[in-house]
């Protein structure tokens, strides 16, 4: 009985004040009339949210309450069978602030990540210690690359693939950056009165870098291509945990003895996307 009345009410929405999702064939007349609209490639409901159509992909799973996920492809929505519509439109209503924040910063990211993306070829444009290196394949180059005059010769004939000038060009990046961060570890660690003992370079998707109460550092190698005063505020910032192994305001107050600006940094490399090629 409980089966059939839920799906009398997925049939058969309620109307009324809270009824704010509309067939989806309206989603392109909304889209027009009221202002931006965000659409999940899936989406089979569309919602009114902060003045905003959202067009999202809504199913039922076997799951305790509603549940919101925002990614690069839009809004999803679940909910338990037993949960009614008007109860997922009231849930929307109230999480509509949070959603279209999300919605927008997500948008936001992926233009900042294709805005970064290189195309792999002569000619590119390498972001490298925050300017720009132009990309030149040459046979003859002996060695695997060197950067001279705001250039990168890579020791590549003309018809290489993508591929094979990203690994080269990545290979001469790991190697820039092992060298320059260990020169700048050696340049603060004795303005901070500590000791490092260990550098590795790493890649993880969300950290810049990280520190141990062993003395071991680690940086993320794509911080090479950030302004110098980028990279310096990573570097202090994991030598301080060194000395302070928590983010309490000793810690901060250890960063701001040596970089007494990291608070404007630290949001230029929070807004800062870590570019995946």
């Amino acid at each position: 009985m409980r089966g059939l009345l839920q799906l009398a009410l997925d049939l058969f929405p309620a109307e009324g004040p809270l009824r704010r999702e509309l067939p989806l064939e309206q989603a392109d007349r909304l889209k027009g009339a009221e202002g931006a609209a965000y659409r999940h490639p899936q989406a089979n409901r569309l919602a009114r949210l902060e003045g905003v159509s959202v067009a999202y992909l809504f199913r039922r799973a076997r799951r305790r309450s509603i549940g919101f996920s925002v990614d690069v492809q839009g809004l999803s929505v679940s909910a338990p069978r037993w949960v009614t519509l008007r109860e997922v439109e009231q849930a929307l209503l109230e999480k509509g602030p949070w959603i279209v924040r999300k919605l927008h910063e997500s948008r936001q990211r992926a233009q900042q990540m294709e805005s970064i993306r290189i195309d792999w070829r002569e000619g590119a444009q390498l972001p490298y210690l925050g300017r720009c290196l132009t990309v030149r394949l040459d046979p003859a180059q002996r060695h695997a690359g060197g950067a001279v005059d705001e250039t990168l010769v890579l020791g590549l004939p003309q018809a290489a693939g993508a591929e094979q000038i990203r690994d080269a060009a990545q290979a001469w990046l790991m190697r820039q950056a092992r060298e320059y961060f260990q020169s700048r570890l050696e340049h603060f660690a004795p303005l901070l009165g500590v000791r490092w003992k260990r550098l590795s370079l790493s890649s993880a998707s969300t950290r810049w870098g990280s520190a141990g109460a062993d003395g071991s550092i680690r940086l993320h190698w794509r911080l090479i291509h950030l302004s110098p005063v980028l990279i310096d505020y990573v570097v202090v910032h994991e030598l301080s945990h060194l000395r302070v192994m928590n983010h309490s305001p000793q810690f901060w107050a250890t960063v701001g003895s040596v970089v007494p600006h990291y608070a404007s940094l630290r949001r230029q490399l929070r807004d800062h996307p870590m570019a995946d090629w």
